[in-house]
C-alpha cells in the first residue's frame, strides 16, 4: 500500500545486457566473371549473418564420353595429356580465343611435329559445353580439337587415318547443375567495386575478399540498384561482425585501450601523377592511437606490427566532398550516410584524408556513403575520448630566443610558461582565441582577446612540428564544443566535466 498517497511509480525496466542482432539474410542470382579464365557463370548467392555462399550453375555431361585418350597411341605414350586438358597453344600460337574448327584446322596443318601447350580444367571448357539442340553441332559424340584433328590418335596431321571407334556408343547427355559451392566467411572480409590497384570502378560489379585472401571473383548484376543492394547487405553484415568482434576484444582491455572502430579502406596515392597504385589498408582507432595495417590484427602481438601509428589528438579528419561540393543536398546525404546515385558516385565523394604532422597526409576511399559517415563519427568519438583521457598536452616552443612551454588544457585553455622556472607568462580561455595565422613551416601567430582591455593580443611562437600543434589545438577545441552537447556526451559511457 502507498501510505504517502502519491501515485505508485513503476520500476524502470532495465535494458538487457545484450540484444539479439538482426540477421541480414538474402538470396538471389548473379553472374560470376573469372578474370583468370575469362569465363562467366550463372551463380546462386546466399547471404547469411556470417558468410556468403556462392554456387555455380554449369553445364555438365551426365552420360556418354567427353574426350578419350586411347592406349598405346601417341597422346597416351607422352604421359602428359589427359582427358579434360584444354589446348592453349599450338606451335606457339595462342588459341585460347579460337573456335573449335580453327583449332582443328591448325592442328591438321601443323606438320609432322607439333608442340601443344595444354592446361587441365576441372570444369568443362567452353568448346566441350554442348547443350542439346545447339545448331551446327554433332551430338552423336562429344569432341575435342585433339580428337577431331586426328592428332589425339596418331600424332600426325593427316585426317586420312581412321579414328578408332569410341568404346561407348552411348549418346552424351547434358544438364545444368549447381556446382562448386564456395562459402566465404565475412568476419574481417572486404568488398570492392574497384579494379585492383586503380581508382576505376566496375559498372554494376564488385568482389568480396575474405580475410585470408580467398575471393569471389567478380560478381555482376543486371542493374546498379541491384548491385548496390547486394553491396550494402554484404557490407552491413561485415560491419556487424566487426563490431561484435570489437566488443569481445574491448571486454579484455582497459578503459584507456578500447577500440572505437576498425575496417578496410583503400589508400590512394597522394598525387594522381605518381605511379604508385592504390592499396588496401586496414585502419583502427584504438586508445590513444590511429593505426594503419596491411592486414587485420588477429592476435595481441599483431597490434605492434602496424605500418604506421599516429597520436589521435595530432591528426585531423577531412571529408573530401564536403570541401569541394556546393550541393547542400549531397553534403546532407553524405553526413547522414545515405547512398548516392551512380551519377553522384566518384572517387572523391567517398574519400577522406587524415592530415598528420609535418604537413603529411593519407587519403582513403570507402565503398559506401554509410561507411564514410561511420568513419567520421568514429574519429570524432575517438578524439573526444582521448582528449578527455589526457586532459592537457604541452609542447616545447620558442619566442624571441627564449625556450617556452606551450600548454593546451581542456579545463583552463591555453597557457605559456618559461621552460626553466615553469612560471606562467600568460593564460587565455578557449573562447578568447579569435584567430591565427602561420607560415606553413614553424611559426604561428595566435590572436587572443584580452578579458581586461577587450583588445586583441598577439602571441608569436615557433614549434618544431607546427602541424601537430595546430591539430592538437583543433582536437581540444572540438572536444570542448562537443562536451557542451548533451546528446553527444550521453552517447558515451561515464561522465565528463567541461
Amino acid at each position: 500500500m502507498n501510505v504517502t498517497g502519491k501515485q505508485h511509480q513503476p520500476e524502470p525496466i532495465e535494458r538487457p545486457a545484450s540484444l539479439p542482432v538482426p540477421t541480414s539474410t538474402k538470396s538471389g542470382i548473379a553472374l560470376l566473371f573469372s578474370e583468370e579464365s575469362s569465363n562467366t557463370y550463372d551463380v546462386c548467392l546466399r547471404l547469411t549473418r556470417d558468410a556468403l555462399t556462392i554456387q555455380k550453375l554449369d553445364v555438365v555431361c551426365t552420360s556418354g564420353s567427353e574426350s578419350q585418350i586411347f592406349k598405346d597411341q601417341v597422346a597416351d605414350q607422352t604421359g602428359k595429356l589427359f582427358v579434360g586438358d584444354a589446348v592453349l597453344q599450338v606451335n606457339g600460337i595462342n588459341v585460347e580465343h579460337s573456335t573449335h574448327q580453327e583449332v582443328v584446322h591448325l592442328l591438321r596443318t601443323a606438320g609432322d611435329e607439333v608442340t601443344i601447350t595444354v592446361r587441365y580444367l576441372r570444369e568443362v571448357p567452353s568448346f566441350l559445353k554442348l547443350p542439346l539442340g545447339s545448331p551446327g553441332l554433332d551430338h552423336s559424340r562429344v569432341s575435342s580439337p585433339l580428337f577431331d584433328s586426328g592428332l589425339h590418335l596418331n600424332g600426325n596431321g593427316s585426317n586420312t587415318t581412321p579414328s578408332p571407334p569410341s568404346p561407348s556408343a552411348e549418346e552424351p547427355k547434358y544438364e545444368k547443375r549447381w556446382l562448386d559451392a564456395v562459402c566465404l566467411p565475412l568476419l574481417m572480409a572486404r568488398v570492392s567495386r574497384y579494379k585492383a590497384g586503380t581508382d576505376k570502378s566496375r559498372s554494376n560489379c564488385f568482389e568480396v575478399l575474405a580475410s585470408d585472401g580467398a575471393g569471389t571473383n567478380i560478381l555482376q548484376f543486371c542493374t546498379s540498384a541491384e548491385s548496390t543492394d547486394w553491396l550494402q547487405a554484404i557490407s552491413t553484415n561485415i560491419n556487424d561482425l566487426t563490431q561484435e568482434n570489437v566488443k569481445i576484444i574491448n571486454k579484455f582491455c582497459s578503459s584507456d585501450d578500447q577500440i572505437v572502430h576498425m575496417g578496410w579502406v583503400c589508400e590512394s596515392p597522394e598525387s594522381r601523377s605518381t605511379a604508385r597504385p592504390s592499396a588496401l589498408k586496414f585502419l583502427a582507432l584504438r586508445g590513444a592511437y590511429f593505426y594503419i595495417f596491411k592486414s587485420p590484427p588477429i592476435g595481441a602481438a599483431d597490434w605492434g606490427q602496424a605500418e604506421t601509428t599516429y597520436n589521435l589528438y595530432e591528426v585531423l579528419f577531412k571529408v573530401h566532398k564536403l570541401w569541394m561540393s556546393e550541393d547542400c543536398w549531397l553534403q546532407a546525404r553524405l553526413y547522414l550516410g545515405l547512398e548516392l546515385s551512380p551519377e553522384q558516385q566518384d572517387v572523391e565523394s567517398l574519400s577522406f584524408s587524415i592530415l598528420v604532422g609535418h604537413g603529411q597526409s593519407h587519403t582513403f576511399r570507402v565503398e559506401l556513403a554509410s561507411e564514410l559517415a561511420v568513419w567520421e563519427r568514429s574519429f570524432q568519438k575517438a578524439v573526444f575520448l582521448e582528449v578527455q583521457r589526457i586532459r592537457s598536452k604541452s609542447y616545447l616552443c620558442s619566442s624571441q630566443g627564449s625556450v617556452l612551454s606551450f600548454t593546451i588544457d581542456f579545463t583552463s585553455g591555453f597557457s605559456c610558461s618559461e621552460g626553466s622556472s615553469k612560471s606562467v607568462l600568460w593564460r587565455y580561455k578557449f573562447s578568447q582565441l579569435k584567430g591565427s595565422s602561420d607560415d606553413g613551416k614553424t611559426r604561428v601567430k595566435l590572436l587572443f582577446k584580452s578579458a581586461d582591455s577587450n583588445q586583441i593580443e598577439m602571441k608569436e611562437l615557433e614549434f618544431a612540428n607546427l602541424t601537430a600543434v595546430l591539430h592538437c589545438i583543433h582536437s581540444f577545441i572540438a572536444a570542448k564544443v562537443a562536451s557542451m552537447d548533451p546528446l553527444f556526451v550521453c552517447s558515451f559511457p561515464g561522465n565528463y566535466n567541461s
